[in-house]
């Protein structure tokens, strides 16, 4: 018999989500007068996995597209990015599509805007029969968020059986909340998520969703601490991002670790020029998933790393992150530094 703690993982982490095609006007062009769209790949999960493949982990993609040309140019986004897609299901059906969602950039006063086109999509007939038993223990980790909770009871199934079976093979359950108001309401996200939070070891859940998502009370710090009070969570991870105008950010977290009794915390990012701003939370997950399973669960390398691949995606048009590992490190100095800084890398 192998010792448990010879087994090896082929995966570092897998995650399940909707993989969907982005469609933005050039620039800050507006939705309702521009004639040309720029395409590009996107979804939660697949932006987390991205991040953390980049960084250096062994990662891979659960998810359902069509088996047609836009199909093709996801899985091709997906192979680039440096993500498996062992376990990617392709749909042949009459009616298979690809979710899509149009994005608009804003600028002060007026706010990005988001329209979503993804009723009815390949993955709304996933299942977890089409998935091999042995994919429940290829993985150190195993992620989803909220979004794909809120996708429809089909792929809610799915996605809350297989946290079961992967929980039960020994990988690590992260889960983000990540709430989207024109997916489901609050009450309806609170009372789903509140049934599979005694799954999760990882919970990734902003201060102002906890109030508003989970009517929670009191400072940053009693709030998460509540969650490790009321469920089997180890580590808590809230993320804090100051809004100054569409196009600058302040960005910092605090993450909570049950097993030290302790948090914690950095300065955060100062006047981030953001140039796309989604995708900047799912870079956070992948950066402290990076931190938690390359340092053997360091909350304080998770924060930090976290930290840094959100606030750099800002900078970063599309979903996709495309920052690799030592540019990550070298930004995580430079914010640690209080002297002079040279204005250029060369």
């Amino acid at each position: 018999m192998v010792a448990k703690e010879l087994v090896r993982k082929n995966f570092d982490l897998l995650s399940l989500g909707e993989l969907l095609l982005r469609l933005s006007p050039n620039s800050n062009e507006r939705l309702v007068r521009g004639d040309v769209f720029q395409k590009s790949a996107g979804g939660a999960e697949l932006n987390v996995v991205s991040g953390a493949s980049l960084l250096g982990l062994h990662t891979g993609i659960i998810s359902k597209i069509p088996a047609n040309d836009i199909g093709t140019y996801i899985k091709n986004r997906i192979r680039f990015c440096g993500v498996s897609d062992d376990y990617l299901i392709y749909d042949s059906s009459p009616d298979a599509r690809l979710g899509i969602y149009y994005y608009e950039n804003g600028a002060h006063p007026r706010k990005p805007n988001v329209v979503y086109d993804r009723k009815h999509t390949s993955i709304g007939s996933i299942s977890i029969d089409e998935f091999p038993e042995s994919m429940f223990s290829a993985t150190r980790c195993f992620h989803t968020s909220g979004i794909t909770l809120a996708l429809g009871e089909q792929v809610r199934e799915t996605a809350i059986e297989m946290m079961k079976r992967f929980k039960e093979h020994g990988a690590l359950i992260s889960f983000d909340v990540n709430f989207r108001a024109n997916l489901w309401t609050g009450d309806e996200a609170r009372e789903c998520i509140e049934k599979i939070l005694p799954y999760v070891d990882v919970f990734f859940c902003s201060e102002d969703t906890a109030r508003l998502t989970f009517l929670k009370k009191g400072n940053v710090h009693e709030i998460m601490k509540s969650f490790t009070e009321e469920y089997p969570i180890t580590i808590v991870a809230s993320t804090q991002r100051t809004v100054h105008s569409p196009k600058i950010h302040s960005f910092g977290s605090v993450i909570f670790d049950k097993i030290t009794d302790q948090f914690y915390e950095e300065p955060p990012y100062e006047n981030i020029e953001v140039v796309d701003r989604i995708g900047s939370g799912d870079a956070y997950i992948s950066g402290a998933l990076y931190g938690l399973l390359n340092y053997n669960m360091d909350c304080q390398k998770a924060m930090e790393f976290g930290n840094a691949t959100s606030s750099v995606k800002n900078t970063i048009p599309g979903d996709l992150p495309s920052s690799d590992l030592r540019e990550i490190e070298h930004i995580m100095e430079s914010h640690k530094q209080t002297g002079p800084q040279s204005e250029m890398n060369r």
